[in-house]
């Protein structure tokens, strides 16, 4: 059936798409301008989060809210057009994943500074290779496939959604959940009116006991998107890293000072045991879909030359395919020798680690890619294990490496340097993995509304390269403002005010202690051995309908406390109100996480302005502080609560 034309629609080249180019007001100028404003948004506020807690949010639901409005503001806007918009932004906003690499360069002394186009062109080359590598599999594992995609699928609905009031309902819990949290945000990191947090904490001989917990509405609406299972499982990590690992360590260990050295205890041994939990629990993951996705390869490979005369069921074409392999192998074994010219003589050794990384980009990529895809099919993308796979990859990475120095192509004195070009190579892999984990959401969504598939995968590409224009800007802007636990721009900063960054941290200390020979791996062993029983304890409890996820315990382990008890208490509020319409409070849990994330970034750029983090900070007393903290989150529950329970 013919589509209208449109004026603002883009002209994309016939050799793209493999057929002559169909007029429709699906992939258009304005939708691709409107998709890379609101990519700035979610991109910024992902990276925010993810260096604070270690954890993202899903971008897809928001940005198909926000678009649709948007679009009906400006007349004309199709299903298919906002379709395009939401499929730029998710990607963009997943592509922010890089947060869990790049600051390691960092931590180990290498960078000082994120060098802007290194660092852009490294993220879009990796976002790129991950839209690659998901477009073979596209007709296995969407098309010829029964997977649920519940995010996918979920969006599809939001687009095919025709009650005007509906779609206004649903955009007012997302813009309140966002002014709500929002302005908490701002009284508490900005004005510091409100307490961030609570802490509890004693000492039973020279064993320490903790417990942390946080305000912040964006943790608590992670939980309720998260779950009890998931919630379950990230209280039980803390319980068994702050009321049995830390303490156990400090008793074996004895010391003056107990709740001083907690911390240490736990950030230089008890997250590796977590390391080796969410190490086991991914490759887990991995062995139990090697079969699917092997069989899902071979019929992606066996039918992507074919034509099909449906637009609707065509993906970008093999010659275009094999175009982009080609300038992406291109543009990374450049960026690996710019990285690498400067400090590594120009021999061997510099073509064996160029090649090393290559390989590491599309080998280990590839299998990568098939394996979070598959998992982004079974229980979405926002669950599927990219901290695990990216372990994984950095001991794999530096095991070679290391190998490479045991046969003395690397000098002991190229020890740093091997550390360092580990660390960028895994920043590639990640931003891979990463977007692979969201492109086939995407392309599932597509399936059901009726979108053209080359055209997504147009718009995938358009995402990683906005995405990655803003990313080193958004890192660069953090980093000078707040610094990162283990690196801090200049001295006199608050280390206190520190962004955790615990996924750079533990893939730097990872790689540091793989290539010094100083790694305890006694930790991860312990870590894996528990992890091994979590999985058996997870495979009997699902033959009783019930799970309770490894990695989700490993991350509860190695997390920071305060963010793993908030985020169980918001997946208990969810199950409080598991009996009422969960579409309500799930629009206002992704306001919750888009508002308080967009004023962090605002503080951030604000305070790497001004030089200071407390320029509009209010001189209230401790007391007061925390009292109208505890006052406005029991507020924000009961208020929540409440909102939900309406909807009904």
């Amino acid at each position: 059936m013919a589509r209208h034309t449109d004026t603002a629609e883009c002209s994309v080249p016939a050799f793209i798409s493999g057929q002559k180019y169909m007029d429709s007001r699906e992939l258009t100028l304005r939708g691709v301008i409107l998709g890379a404003l609101i990519t700035v948004v979610f991109t910024a506020a992902n990276v925010y989060l993810g260096l604070k807690i270690g954890l993202t949010f899903g971008s897809s639901i928001p940005a198909t809210i926000i678009s649709m409005a948007i679009l009906r503001l400006m007349g004309g806007g199709t299903m298919l057009e906002n379709n395009m918009v939401q499929t730029q932004a998710s990607a963009a906003g997943t592509l922010s994943c890089v947060f869990a690499a790049f600051p390691a360069l960092l931590m180990v002394g290498y960078w000082h500074e994120f060098p802007y186009v290194v660092t852009l062109l490294l993220t879009m080359a990796g976002g790129m290779t991950g839209v690659v590598f998901t477009i073979p599999l596209r007709r296995a594992l969407v098309r010829n496939s029964d997977l649920p995609y519940p995010e996918g699928t979920a969006c599809a609905e939001i687009l095919r959604a025709s009650s005007p009031e509906g779609d206004a309902r649903s955009l007012r819990s997302l813009t309140l959940g966002t002014v709500v949290s929002g302005s908490i945000a701002f009284a508490t990191s900005g004005l510091r009116l409100l307490s961030d947090g609570f802490s509890a904490a004693t000492v039973v001989g020279s064993s320490a006991f903790r417990l942390n917990g946080s305000f912040s509405l964006a943790l608590l609406g992670t939980g309720y998107l998260v779950g009890i299972g998931g919630g379950i499982a990230m209280l039980l990590g803390v319980f068994l890293a702050w009321g049995i690992m830390v303490p156990v360590l400090g008793h074996l260990a004895p010391s003056a000072t107990p709740l001083a050295d907690a911390t240490g205890l736990w950030l230089h041994k008890v997250r590796f045991i977590g390391a080796g939990t969410i190490a086991v629990a991914a490759i887990w993951t991995l062995l139990a879909l090697a079969k699917p996705v092997a069989q899902g390869l071979r019929e992606a490979l066996s039918v992507t030359h074919l034509a099909t005369g449906d637009d609707i069921d065509r993906d970008l074409t093999p010659r275009t395919l094999v175009a982009l392999c080609a300038g992406l192998a291109l543009l990374l074994a450049g960026l690996f020798a710019y990285f690498l010219w400067p400090v590594m003589p120009h021999g061997g050794a510099l073509a064996t680690l160029i090649l090393l990384g290559l390989i590491a980009c599309f080998g280990l990529g590839f299998l990568v890619a098939s394996a979070c895809g598959y998992m982004a099919g079974i229980i979405g993308s926002s669950s599927s294990p990219i901290s695990g796979v990216g372990i994984i990859a950095i001991i794999a990475i530096s095991i070679a490496l290391w190998g490479l120095e045991s046969t003395g192509l690397l000098s002991l004195e190229q020890r740093p340097i091997a550390i360092a070009f580990g660390l960028f190579v895994l920043s590639a892999i990640t931003a891979s993995a990463a977007v692979s984990n969201d492109n086939l959401q995407d392309l599932k969504t597509g399936q059901l509304v009726g979108a053209a598939p080359w055209r997504q995968e147009v718009a995938l590409l358009i995402g990683c390269v906005v995405g990655a224009i803003v990313i080193p800007w958004v890192l660069q802007v953090l980093y000078q403002a707040y610094g990162f636990a283990g690196a801090m721009p200049r001295e006199g900063m608050d280390p206190s005010r520190a962004l955790a960054a615990p996924q750079p941290a533990l893939m730097a200390a990872i790689a540091t202690g793989i290539l010094t020979h100083q790694l305890d791996w006694l930790m991860l062993e312990i870590g894996a051995a528990l992890g091994v029983l979590l999985v058996i304890l997870d495979v009997v409890l699902h033959r009783r309908n019930l799970a309770l996820p490894p990695l989700a315990v490993g991350m509860g382990i190695y997390l920071p406390a305060d963010v793993s008890v908030t985020i169980g208490i918001g997946a208990g509020l969810a199950w409080l109100l598991r009996r009422f319409p969960k579409e309500q409070g799930t629009m206002i849990a992704s306001g919750f996480i888009v508002g308080e994330s967009l004023i962090g970034v605002a503080l951030a750029a604000m305070a790497g302005a001004t030089g200071s983090a407390d320029t509009l900070a209010l001189p209230v007393p401790t007391l007061l502080n925390t009292g109208l903290g505890w006052a406005v989150f029991c507020s924000v529950l009961l208020w929540f609560g409440r909102q939900v329970k309406q909807s009904d």
